[in-house]
């Protein structure tokens, strides 16, 4: 774990590396139009109260130091052991970027972005990528500060992850982040951009033609999740609440950040849309709540009595239990990057720790920690960091959820979004029968349900695909609500139904929604289906992923590959 500010572990002590106070960057870029590159200048000063070596993965760096220069087992990059400092000394070290760099940094022509205007670049860090874009300590483990002047050719804006944002003449941007975040948490784009104000302290950035609906998307509700959000967990700093704060110290511990970040947005959900859950979950015997007092089910352990929250919390939940259910499908449970503790060795990318299985798995295990300690009001002092231990607790089986792979030992009782749930599961169920009850089907109506309950409802028709012949058709037909949708969770959803069926007619739903995004998310599964599915969803697979690889980051391309021509195939 590592904490900004003015804790750390005993370990990050004997690691002195590790410590995210002292360091801190300043970055002078300068992005070319016409030969769509960039150049620029970096100086990162550090302070070690302690002597010790500093090491980095870098491109290319002049320094002050002196050092040696030895090759990772990534070709492009060096690493750079600087030479032991003294206590108390600074030292400066200086880069210079030559050019567009391999990774990390994605450009795209004017006819790529959704303008079609100007060309667009941005940057992509995580997880360790942004080593690429400028040198830096590359771990989530050290936290450093950093200013940024930003030049760019006319008509074009800059954006950077910060808290200061300044326009310096007509093509100069300044950028200051006071506080400490990792290295990958640093983001910079430039492009056609323009901003409309969606709260008191938010804004949204887009291209021209899409401002005026991203503003129509994010119009008050950011505020309304940041107010909630500082009402359960404290004031909130740029990076946090488990972003930046408390996150992993390495990515092995990827779930660390990501498990108590899908516990806190369903939290905020349960206050934004139904009544909070009861303060205390009644814990049972005497004896305390261990491995006895879960009921052994077919989908994991079911807790007793501990509710999960109110209808819509549980029913959010259930979607992405969905999910982590057809991740493991995939990999195979058992598949060592289905623990919760990854082991990062040779051979391991540390993007490949980004799946469900941190959130999703992570999330249970938070819940299971809530439902050890009860009293609600304790468990939220513990999120706030008012606590800086924990008193352990009969029936913790720590190692377990940490060190072996497979499905959550503990699921948290979603029953409490029965009366939202059991509707999708019922409509789903009538339209996988071999001849469809069209009056039961029109006595539905799904006006009024909510996106989750919609795409709970499409998870339930994906478990029972293939349908009998003719369905999926009239399934489309019956609701344009969802066969046209915009929404993202909607289409992918809708497009793994189209493939696993079959539905040759809505191919195109398929490629025009990979066309308009390259989210790893979204990208991924369609992928997987089309090259599962039939000969002309495979072919639909390859032709797709042709005509967008330029313009998909890096990362994608390479998952892609994988799934679309994989070695040895």
């Amino acid at each position: 774990v590592n904490r900004a500010r003015s804790w750390w572990s005993e370990d990050q002590l004997e690691r002195p590396c590790s410590l995210p106070s002292p360091l801190r960057v300043l970055l002078s870029h300068s992005a070319q139009q016409e030969e769509m590159s960039q150049k620029g200048d970096c100086n990162r000063w550090y302070r070690r109260e302690t002597a010790g070596s500093v090491c980095t993965w870098l491109k290319e760096l002049s320094h002050s130091g002196g050092g040696d220069k030895r090759h990772s087992r990534r070709p492009a990059l060096k690493v750079l052991c600087l030479s032991p400092s003294l206590g108390g000394r600074t030292k400066d070290s200086r880069a210079r970027s030559p050019g567009r760099t391999p990774i990390g940094v994605c450009w795209l022509a004017p006819e790529q972005t959704a303008g079609k205007r100007k060309p667009f670049v941005y940057t992509q860090g995580q997880a360790v990528l942004n080593r690429a874009f400028f040198p830096c300590f590359d771990t989530p483990a050290v936290k450093c500060t950093y200013s940024a002047l930003i030049e760019v050719p006319d008509g074009f804006t800059a954006v950077m992850s910060a808290d200061t944002w300044e326009k310096r003449g007509p093509n100069k941007f300044f950028f200051r982040m006071c506080q400490p975040i990792p290295s990958y948490l640093i983001a910079l784009a430039i492009g056609d951009l323009v901003s409309a104000e969606v709260g008191p302290r938010s804004w949204v950035w887009a291209e021209p033609c899409l401002i005026a609906a991203a503003k129509d998307e994010y119009d008050g509700v950011i505020e309304e999740f940041l107010a909630t959000g500082e009402k359960l967990f404290g004031p909130y700093i740029w990076g946090s609440w488990f972003g930046n704060l408390v996150t992993n110290a390495s990515w092995g511990e990827f779930w660390l950040n990501e498990g108590f970040t899908m516990y806190a947005q369903r939290r905020i959900s349960t206050v934004l849309f139904g009544e909070p859950p009861p303060r205390t979950c009644p814990r049972g015997p005497a004896s305390g709540p261990g491995p006895a007092r879960l009921l052994l089910g077919r989908g994991g352990c079911q807790p007793l009595s501990c509710r999960a929250g109110p209808a819509y919390t549980c029913l959010e939940a259930a979607t992405g239990r969905a999910l982590l259910r057809q991740h493991m499908d995939i990999t195979g449970e058992h598949h060592p990057l289905n623990k919760l503790r990854v082991k990062i060795e040779p051979g391991v990318d540390p993007d490949d720790t980004y799946n469900e299985t941190p959130y999703e798995k992570g999330f249970c295990f938070v819940s299971y920690l809530a439902h050890l300690v009860g009293d609600q009001d304790q468990f939220d002092d513990f999120l706030k960091l008012k606590r800086k231990r924990v008193d352990s607790i009969p029936g913790f089986e720590f190692d377990r959820w940490l060190n072996t792979p497979g499905w959550p030992p503990y699921l948290p009782d979603l029953s409490p979004g029965d009366s939202l749930m059991r509707p999708a599961e019922e409509l789903a169920q009538l339209w996988a029968a071999e001849e469809l009850d069209v009056r039961a089907i029109e006595a539905v109506s799904i006006s009024a349900w909510k996106t989750y309950q919609l795409v709970y409802f499409l998870d339930k028709i994906l478990q029972k695909s293939p349908l009998p012949p003719g369905n999926v058709k009239k399934l489309g037909e019956t609701y344009p609500k969802i066969s046209n949708a915009q929404n993202a969770e909607l289409r992918l959803r809708w497009g793994q139904i189209v493939l696993k069926n079959d539905h040759q007619e809505d191919f195109w739903k398929v490629r025009d929604f990979l066309h308009s995004q390259g989210k790893q998310k979204y990208t991924l599964p369609l992928y997987h289906a089309m090259m599962g599915g039939s000969e002309a969803a495979q072919t639909l697979a390859k032709e797709t992923f042709a005509a967008t690889a330029s313009q998909l980051h890096s990362n994608v391309v390479h998952y892609v590959q994988q799934i679309v021509a994989p070695l040895g195939r």
